[in-house]
């Protein structure tokens, strides 16, 4: 469809609360195809719609399989329902973008939500998918993952050449 405009960290609408989806009609159907148009196009994993400027409770993940191929999420009104373990790494963001810090997240997850047909669902996840879910579910929160980082934040060029040494 389209691609839209992905706002940066110190836009407001990154810290607000966003609100329930009653219904999905075309208008949120078109949002979400933009949503992954947005996020394939900027490399991305993930995005959330306060990302793209809309307040609602949406967001998509696609991390892909082994093989390369895609693994498209759609989550609507999502709820984190349990959590297990710990997982520390390196995250970026695209709405911080060229920076990524180290962040802890659960190492497992188990997610309600709706499709985008409004269809509820279960799912557990773990590692980088369990990862990239609690990362967008925050921002519909109003968190970033800034404040979460423990230590300080790196420029991507930087933490590239301490990985090539």
């Amino acid at each position: 469809m389209a691609t839209r405009n992905i706002r940066e960290l110190g836009d407001d609408v990154l810290r607000k609360e966003t609100k329930e989806v009653k219904d999905v009609n075309r208008r949120t159907k078109i949002l979400i195809e933009d949503m992954f148009d947005t996020m394939y196009e900027a490399n991305g994993v993930g995005l959330a719609a306060p990302q793209v400027g809309i307040l609602k409770k949406i967001f998509v993940v696609d991390v892909g399989d082994e093989d390369g191929n895609k693994v498209p999420y759609v989550f609507i009104n999502p709820e984190i329902l349990e959590r297990e373990g710990v997982q520390v790494g390196f995250e970026g963001c695209l709405s911080v973008p060229g920076k990524s810090g180290k962040v802890a997240r659960a190492e497992k997850v188990k997610v309600r939500a709706f499709n985008q047909d409004m269809e509820e669902f279960e799912m557990e996840a773990e590692g980088f998918l369990a990862r990239a879910i609690q990362h967008e579910y925050d921002h519909l929160n109003g968190v970033v993952y800034v404040d979460k980082v423990e230590g300080r934040l790196y420029d991507n060029e930087e933490l590239q050449a301490m990985q090539e040494d």
